[in-house]
């Protein structure tokens, strides 16, 4: 007996996620509820951008933002790579579609940034300091 096999059931299909997941408090160190939408990745965010890319085992290498290692290095290449770091680690993300809008203070060891986030559900501007 040979097997046969139905072309039908070969088909796959790519399935959004829901973006439901927990309130974070990162003030208190507390889940409070849970998150949607915008808010979801706002969390998102603000997480991607507080774990260094590469120096956890438990999380994937697309995950996380490489914003460590600018000491010592020229304003201008800093701020350059800022900008491409922070567009690649959160466009990682399917539900965020663009990273845009930079605009940099220099302060004596860290750069302020901000940016707007645009994703499925809305955009929101995000600051953010990285050390230099």
């Amino acid at each position: 007996m040979i097997p046969v096999v139905d072309d039908e059931l070969l088909t796959l299909e790519d399935e959004t996620q829901p973006s439901l997941t927990y309130a974070l408090d990162a003030e208190n160190g507390r889940i409070r509820g849970k998150v949607d939408g915008l808010e979801a990745v706002k969390q998102a965010v603000y997480l991607v951008l507080s774990t260094e890319r590469f120096a956890h085992l438990i999380y994937s290498w697309n995950y996380g933002a490489e914003l460590d290692g600018f000491i010592g290095q020229p304003k201008e290449y800093v701020l350059s790579e800022i900008k491409r770091r922070i567009s690649d680690a959160l466009l990682q993300d399917d539900r965020i579609t663009a990273v845009d809008n930079f605009k940099f203070e220099t302060k004596k060891n860290a750069v302020h940034v901000i940016f707007t986030v645009h994703s499925v559900f809305g955009e929101t501007e995000v600051t953010t300091d990285v050390r230099r």
